[in-house]
């Protein structure tokens, strides 16, 4: 009879947790906590999250959802911070530092998202073509996609591109044609380098970039407090 009871007890605690939760409602695996966040470090290093302004103190941050500036037109971060995953940082870090010898560098607009404003940004726009479906998440949520643009370094101006960040319309698409030979210029310019260094562009925009491997670092919804006090 006891172990009975043990049986029926485990397979209700089982149903329990797999039970859909507010912040979790595709119940899927995530780093929620700080606890797990040290767990998954001591098990391989490379999932640490770094700051990329402290990495490279050289970029130029427009961390778009700290403001009202984006599609949303809300202020979805509390503060106007960058991470990433230690390989990213370091891909982007020798990005940076090649770019210099051509007076010019990167300006980030978005890079690790919260689990919890995918599940926001879906919300306020379902169209998975520029709003990561939340049942999957977002590569932003693993710590290892960003958005970004190239800056001349002389004037502190970004050069123009496409679109503006975040523009939901089909010039927004790296292969998108009918531009001004410039524009076409400095948005190939963005790829290739990026490219070059580890990193694939989004289909849908120009501005976004995943890093290879990145189906490797899990999840995460761990606030950008949470993960200042890890650094």
């Amino acid at each position: 009879m006891r172990s009975l009871i043990l049986i029926l007890l485990f397979f209700n605690l089982s149903a329990t947790a797999q039970q859909p939760t507010k912040e979790n409602p595709y119940q899927l695996d995530l780093i929620e906590n700080v606890a797990e966040y040290k767990q998954m470090i001591a098990q391989n290093e490379a999932m640490q999250v770094v700051d990329l302004k402290s990495f490279i103190p050289s970029l130029v941050l427009d961390i778009r959802y700290a403001t009202t500036n984006n599609f949303t037109n809300e202020v979805v971060y509390p503060e106007a911070e960058a991470f990433t995953r230690f390989p990213v940082a370091v891909a982007l870090k020798n990005i940076q530092q090649e770019l210099e010898k051509s007076n010019l560098g990167l300006k980030i607009f978005d890079a690790y998202r919260p689990y919890a404003a995918t599940l926001r940004f879906y919300e306020l726009y379902p169209d998975t073509t520029f709003v990561a479906a939340p049942w999957h998440g977002s590569r932003h949520n693993r710590g290892a996609a960003i958005d970004l643009t190239l800056i001349d370094l002389s004037t502190g101006k970004a050069l123009e591109m496409p679109t503006p960040f975040d523009d939901f319309t089909k010039k927004a698409a790296p292969d998108y044609t009918e531009l001004p030979d410039n524009v076409k210029r400095n948005r190939n310019l963005l790829i290739s380098i990026m490219e070059k260094h580890g990193f694939k562009v989004y289909y849908a925009e120009w501005w976004h970039f995943d890093f290879q491997g990145w189906e490797q670092f899990p999840l995460m919804n761990l606030s950008f407090d949470e993960l200042r006090s890890q650094q």
